[in-house]
């Protein structure tokens, strides 16, 4: 009987092994592959329309669910760092990349242009956000040009602040006069404890055939 339980014993532990093996090769191979490819897509459909002239905030359309809308440069985080933004920040829209918050303004215009994004799994993309700094750039290249914003603040914040997604972050009320951004993450990297806040202001405009800003030149 004792040799029958330790056989159940080992053969659950096992098992259990095996699942929780498949459940980390899931997470940290499978959700990332599935990233890549769907950011890759999303790059190929900015850049053809792009192209093609389909200039989405020339139409005065609002982006659907899953969209890309633009590509987010972060040099401080890698030369090669880019990141097309979709459109909702739903589990299947942070599955395809950082997500635009519908409630917030778009990039460019007056107001909070609020991204959340996923700092483990689904591709990381805002895995070292802490590394950020006042004053670092932060670059959208949008359909129409290229925007450039300077960081202004770095906080750590309840999962309760949505304050910060208000037009003037955190301070809901409050009318909104400049052209802000707000990067909203998890904190710690491998927890959902706190929030990582980073807050940007707007601070250059150039036109699409101008080129890139230095900044990532």
């Amino acid at each position: 009987m004792a040799r029958i339980t330790i056989r159940a014993g080992a053969e659950l532990a096992i098992t259990a092994g095996v699942v929780l093996a498949v459940f980390v090769f899931y997470l940290l191979v499978w959700t990332n592959h599935r990233t890549a490819a769907a950011q890759d897509d999303l790059k190929d459909d900015f850049h053809a329309q792009q192209r093609t002239g389909q200039v989405q905030e020339q139409r005065g359309e609002r982006p659907e669910s899953g969209e890309g809308l633009g590509i987010l440069h972060i040099p401080a985080l890698g030369a090669d760092w880019s990141w097309v933004v979709v459109e909702g920040v739903g589990d299947d829209d942070l599955a395809r990349g950082p997500g635009h918050f519908p409630t917030t303004a778009l990039p460019g215009e007056v107001g909070n242009f609020a991204v959340a994004g996923h700092r483990a799994t689904h591709g990381e993309p805002f895995a070292h956000l802490d590394e950020l700094e006042v004053g670092d750039p932060i670059v959208v290249e949008t359909h129409g040009g290229w925007l450039t914003y300077d960081v202004t603040w770095v906080r750590i914040l309840s999962p309760n602040a949505t304050e910060v997604l208000a037009p003037v972050a955190g301070h809901p009320g409050e009318k909104a006069t400049q052209r802000t951004l707000t990067l909203v993450t998890c904190n710690p990297r491998w927890s959902s404890t706190e929030r990582l806040v980073v807050g940007a202001q707007l601070v250059e405009r150039r036109a699409a055939d101008a080129g890139p800003p230095p900044a990532i030149a």
